[in-house]
């Protein structure tokens, strides 16, 4: 069983084990809300990577799921809790950084710099 914490926050380029059901459970809960791809590696060495849209956190492990888009297709791909060997945080999250306190601040610095300051928001490429 791993020992180590689920972080609150996840950011590009986090790894988390899948020895632990628990921990998987929290790591797919945390898929969910990434805005990035997320590549999970399978028992069997396989990897899968594309962008979390859901996930059934049923009562028991065996009977939980995730749901992702495949990266590179449109194929919707299913796995089994009991699958995962490990979630990896692969893809950019393209809304990093982009909160509404970081916009409100950037506002501000403009408008103190004497700069035109609009309500448009940042280019999410």
């Amino acid at each position: 069983m791993s020992t180590e914490p689920i972080p609150d926050v996840i950011v590009q380029g986090t790894t988390l084990p899948g020895e632990d059901p628990e921990a998987v459970r929290a790591a797919m809960d945390l898929a969910f809300d990434y805005r990035g791809d997320v590549t999970i590696v399978l028992r069997d060495g396989s990897t899968i990577e594309g962008y979390v849209f859901d996930r059934r956190n049923e009562r028991t492990i065996d009977a939980s799921r995730v749901s992702l888009f495949q990266a590179g297709s449109d194929a919707r791909v299913d796995i089994g809790y009991p699958e995962i060997a490990e979630i990896r945080f692969s893809g950019r999250d393209p809304a990093a950084g982009r909160t509404w306190e970081n916009w409100v601040r950037r506002y501000a610095e403009q408008k103190l710099a004497g700069e035109q300051a609009g309500i448009d928001s940042e280019r999410l490429d």
